[in-house]
Formats: structure tokens, sequence, C-alpha cells
């Protein structure tokens, strides 16, 4: 009898499809008399809710990529609960000489259940969103031990009370690797993960990261501050290289980046962090608004990204279109910042123009950064044509122990700008701002979406509708 290993960060759901579903987990390190880390092997097993489980599969833990692994589960049927089991064990073998007929003891394992995606368009959604989870680690601990960790103890309860969640996309600053850029910022990759480490295997974030799908895009603090505006030439051949790699390990792997080979296994490498996936009524579009930047040639996003995006804008889908951008597409802040999409309107006009020029209906963007939850509509349509809105949802922070950004920091009436009309576009309806440690909860239909914040404790703070 083999005994299974509890992962020591996971499991985390990644993208579940009607078919498919991948789950991220992580070895412990056991090293070697020649100081090379242990061969490891992640065991997974997959059933529906009241059948029995499948056959086990295995599955490589890469000492390259921080002893992870991703299980993949293939052949599933749509809108279906499913309830896994996963675990890892030491062993020397090659993966092809793991036999069929081996008896593993699965009593340490972890187990997690999800639903898998929606083949009907017009099947309503709920998701949870939000970013921006701050937690401060110095001299090899948590500073600010669990308090941030609350926000998703309150998402677990809404769920334990019947408020289903399915899908959780963390929108930007999942790590704070530069620590407000003054105190002991991570430059090497073993920094880099090991606040990953710390971040994601705190008690209730990883047991809501257990059983709903989960999604993820970086901002700037996964490398630092306001990146690449004060990126030195070194920062690029040493930190950015370190940051990434770590992004890729535990953020971009079990997104549907990688595609599944013949064998039910990731294959290939990618370097490109924007992907597109769909649920129900929903479609999402989650964006790169980090690491394509180039401030010179006024670009927050690469042209290939960009041509990607305006395919998936006009492609007639008829479902709810999500956008999801680190930061803020609109309102802008009442002073210039050129972090945000307001210091890209050429970009931000192409965009405008793609949805305006094809009619695009129902199109929502999702966005972090600033501390702060709103919502608002706006009206791109030209002088004399139909209303046609737009809308948009911050949700930040999960957690942030300083001062929030107030509502006076925002212009919330009159127009937005163009790059040639500064009242080009006219803001609708704006909700309170919350100022406040918060995440967010989106009820969508094909007619109307819902849009509610909850304090960091649970408590509503603030609703808004939209209908489509």
């Amino acid at each position: 009898m083999t005994s299974i290993n509890k992962l020591s960060v996971g499991p985390i759901v990644g993208h579940v499809d009607e078919n498919t579903a991948r789950i991220f987990g992580r070895a412990d390190h056991q090293k070697l008399d020649n100081g090379q880390p242990r061969r490891a092997f992640g065991v997974a097993r997959i059933r529906k809710a009241g059948s029995s489980f499948r056959s086990p599969s295995i599955f490589k833990m890469n000492p390259n990529f921080d002893m992870t692994g991703i299980a993949v589960f293939q052949d599933l049927e749509p809108d279906t609960k499913y309830i896994y089991q996963v675990g890892w064990i030491f062993s020397d073998k090659e993966l092809d000489e793991f036999k069929a007929s081996t008896k593993w003891d699965w009593k340490d394992a972890d187990q997690g259940e999800f639903q898998t995606a929606s083949n009907d368009i017009h099947a309503p959604k709920q998701f949870v969103f939000g970013s921006c989870r701050y937690l401060l680690r110095l001299f090899g601990g948590s500073w600010f031990d669990n308090r941030g960790d609350k926000t998703f103890r309150s998402i677990l309860k809404q769920m334990e009370d019947g408020e289903s969640v399915d899908r959780f996309l963390m929108v930007g600053d999942q790590i704070y690797a530069d620590d407000l850029n003054f105190i002991s910022p991570d430059e090497c990759v073993d920094q880099y993960l090991a606040r990953y480490r710390d971040a994601f295997s705190q008690e209730h974030i990883r047991k809501l990261m257990s059983s709903v799908p989960t999604y993820m895009t970086l901002d700037d603090h996964e490398i630092e501050d306001n990146w690449p505006s004060k990126a030195t030439s070194k920062d690029m051949t040493t930190k950015y290289p370190a940051a990434i790699h770590s992004y890729q390990i535990y953020q971009m792997s079990h997104s549907p980046l990688l595609s599944i080979n013949n064998d039910g296994k990731l294959s290939g490498s990618t370097e490109r962090y924007y992907y597109a996936f769909q649920d129900g009524c929903c479609d999402f579009f989650v964006t790169d608004t980090r690491t394509e930047r180039d401030p010179e040639d006024e670009e927050m996003i690469s042209e290939a990204q960009m041509d990607a995006l305006l395919a998936w804008l006009a492609d007639d889908s008829g479902r709810v279109k999500f956008v999801a951008t680190s930061v803020p597409f609109f309102p802008d802040l009442k002073k210039e910042n050129d972090d945000k999409w307001s210091a890209y309107r050429q970009q931000r006009d192409q965009i405008i123009n793609c949805i305006r020029d094809n009619n695009v209906q129902k199109v929502v963007f999702l966005a972090g950064d600033v501390h702060c939850s709103m919502s608002a509509e706006l009206n791109i349509a030209q002088p004399g044509e139909p209303p046609l809105n737009i809308y948009s949802i911050i949700s930040s922070a999960f957690y942030w122990p300083y001062p929030h950004m107030k509502r006076s920091k925002f212009k919330l009436k009159g127009s937005v700008a163009s790059t040639t009309d500064e009242n080009a576009y006219l803001l609708g309806a704006v909700s309170d701002v919350y100022s406040g440690d918060n995440f967010t909860r989106v009820s969508v239909t094909q007619e109307r979406i819902q849009i509610r914040v909850y304090e960091r404790k649970g408590e509503l703070e603030s609703t808004m509708e939209f209908d489509f």
C-alpha cells in the first residue's frame, strides 16, 4: 500500500470547462546526498457525485517549478458536480513505470469538489472577484499573519449558506513582492516562490481555491510597484525573470493557456499571459495589462493581444462579455495617472470603437488595483445614435492595512475623454464608492447584472443593478 501525502500548497482548481478540469498542487522538497531534490509525483482521482472514483492518474511534480504539478481530468460532463482527491509521493520510478495494480492509501490526500462549466448560453451564473491581498513578509515569516484570510472565510461562509460561486477571479496583486517598495523587496526566484507559498497556503483561501475554479492575472506588485515605470536594465535581466517564472508557476500554470496533449498532460509553453474562457451566459477575456506595456508607444497591451481582444469582442457569441483588466478601464482619476487606461487613450478608444462599430451589447470591464470598489456605466454611442452602454466594476482590496482610496479621487460625473475629445463618452449611473477591504459578488443573466460589494467580514455594503 502506497501512502499519498497531503499537498504543501493547494489544491487549486484551475481552468474548468464543460469536459476538462485542471488541479494544481505542490509536493515538499527533500534533498538527496548529492544536493538534488528527490523525484516526486502527484496522484489524483475523480468521481461524479454519487459514482465511484475513476482510476488514478499520475503526473510529475517538477523541481524546476517549485515541486508543483497539474492533474488533468478529461471526459467530464457539462454542468456536473465532481469530487476529487489529490496528493503526492516520492518515487524513483519513471512516469510510465507505475502500474495500474498499485494500491493507494488516500487517507491523507487532499479532497475537494467543483462544478463543470455549463454549455447553455442562457444559464445564469454567479462569480466572485477582487484584487490586492497584502501580506507583508519579513524575516522569513508573515508579518500580518492571517488577517487578509478573513475575506476568503466570508466568501466560504456565503457558500455554506447556499450562495453559489461558479468562478473566482483574482485580478492582480495576489502578492506584494515589493513590500511597499522600501522594505526588503524580492529580487530572486526563491524569494518570490516563498511569498506565493505563504499567500496561497493560508487556511481559507486554500479551501476556497480547492472548490471553485480560480482564474488569475497579475498586476504590478507581483513584480514591483508601477512596473515597468522604474525598471532598470538590471531589473529586466534579474528581477523580472524571477518574478515571471514564479508567476508562471503559481498563477498561469492552471489557466487555459497550456494545451492538453494526447496523453492527457499539459504541454508546450507560452510567452503570453492573456486568455479567454466561458461558462453559461458569460464569456471572459482575462487581459495582461502589465507585462506588455510600452509607455513610449502608448501601448498598454501588445498588438497581438489587442487583435485577440477585438476578435473576441466581435465574435457574436450571444453571451455577456466580461473583460478582466488589472487596472480600471473607467472611471478615471481626477489627477493624471500614467498607470491606468486613462494614460493609454488611443488603445482605449480602439476597444470602444470596436464595441460601437460592431454594436456589441453587454460588455463589462472588471478591474482592481485602486483599493476601493464601485460600479459605473458609460454611454459610448455617437451623437444621434441609440444609447450603447459599457459597464465597469472595480473591486479592491481583499486586504490592505493602510488608507484606502476615496470617492473624491475619481471623476464620477460628466464625461470620459478620448484622444480627440474631452467629452467623448458620457458617464451614466455610478454606484457608491466603498473604501475598505472587500470582495464583489456578480450575478449574471442575459437580461441583467447585479453587483454586491461585501466588506471583509461579510457585511453587505452596496448593491447595484444594470439592465442590458
